[in-house]
Parts: C-alpha cells; sequence; structure tokens
C-alpha cells in the first residue's frame, strides 16, 4: 500500500492548464522504475529529453534518451536561459530544456521531469508554479537494501550514495507531496492522479 502525503496543494481542475510535475528522491527509490510502469499505460504523459555533454551510448538516439551537445553548445543554452535546471554529474552536464517543457504545456499535455534535489529545487526557483513531488523509499533499511542489492558497485561509491541520499531523505519537506515506493502499480497510479 502506498501513501500519499500532501502539503497544502489543491488539485488542479481538468478545465486549467497542466502544472509541471517534477519527480525526485533518493538514489536507488525507484524513479525510473515508477515512471516506466507509468508510461507504458499512459503514453500521453510527456517525460522531459535532457540535453548533456556526455557522448551517446551504444543504442542511444538523439532526442530520445538525451539531446546530445558539445560544451560550447551546453555553455550557450545556459547563458542564453534555456534550461529549466542542469547540473552536473561525473564531469559531463545534463540540462532540461525550457521551451520544449512551456510548449508541451501551453498544449495541455501533462509534463514530467524526473530529476534530482538539486534540479527540483532550480525547477522551483524558475518555475514556482510547478509541482514537486518527493518519492520516498518504505524505509532507510530498504534503501540500504536496493542500493547494495545491485552488486555493481564498490563500497565506496555505495557508501557515497548512502550519504548523498540521507541528504537527500532530509530534503523531503521542501516537495509539496510525497509518495512512498512500497508498490510501483500504486505510485504509478498515484503520480498519474497528481499530473491529471
Amino acid at each position: 500500500m502506498s501513501t500519499a502525503v500532501s502539503r497544502g496543494t489543491s488539485p488542479v481542475s481538468p478545465a486549467r492548464q497542466p502544472r509541471l510535475t517534477v519527480l525526485s528522491g533518493p538514489s536507488g527509490v525507484g524513479k525510473s522504475t515508477v515512471v516506466a510502469h507509468m508510461r507504458k499505460a499512459h503514453p500521453e504523459v510527456w517525460l522531459s529529453v535532457s540535453a548533456t555533454t556526455r557522448k551517446p551510448r551504444p543504442g542511444e538516439q538523439e532526442g530520445v534518451q538525451y539531446f546530445f551537445v558539445d560544451d560550447e553548445e551546453f555553455d550557450k543554452l545556459v547563458a542564453n536561459g534555456e534550461l529549466l535546471e542542469w547540473a552536473e554529474f561525473a564531469g559531463n552536464r545534463y540540462g532540461t530544456p525550457r521551451q520544449a517543457v512551456l510548449d508541451h504545456l501551453a498544449a495541455g499535455v501533462p509534463v514530467l521531469l524526473e530529476i534530482d534535489l538539486q534540479g527540483a529545487r532550480q525547477v522551483r526557483e524558475s518555475m514556482p508554479e510547478a509541482q514537486l513531488v518527493f518519492l520516498a523509499p518504505p524505509s532507510w533499511e530498504e534503501l540500504v537494501r536496493r542500493l547494495t542489492g545491485r552488486g555493481t558497485e564498490s563500497a565506496e561509491v555505495i557508501e557515497r550514495r548512502l550519504g548523498a541520499a540521507k541528504v537527500e531523505l532530509a530534503a523531503e519537506s521542501e516537495f509539496d507531496t510525497t509518495l512512498v515506493n512500497t508498490s510501483v502499480e500504486d505510485v504509478a497510479r498515484e503520480l498519474l492522479a497528481l499530473l491529471r
């Protein structure tokens, strides 16, 4: 059973333009899994495609997984205010193109961003009307199990992720709504309801 905790936001009436919804939460909580499950059943929800300076991986397509740009192009996007938010990870930069988000919202299409805490804070500053949704684990122990259960990372990397997760969990009160990920199906359904 999943739990939604609302923090003073009123439901959006169907006649109004949809709000931008931002999904964030600690690493390992299952954000990508929830979004993939929801979009499989509801492809009409538009998931923003980020721009990145990282090189494409095999099988990745321009405009599908990412918009691949070089450092100079990314600098221009930042300088011209064309990114809603951006951050740097492992030497590469990632950002959300602003105009595509605005265009989809204006067309009445529900827009979802799946980003980290830093990005969510930037969106709150530039678009205060955005709805920020925090995806929380059922418990700290469960998050530790998920992060260590992958078995693909060193103890040092896991320790760093757990440290980051503590910081991210402490920021939960900055969000409008919290969804607890005890069931992917339930959380996907609750997220869809918030988007609508």
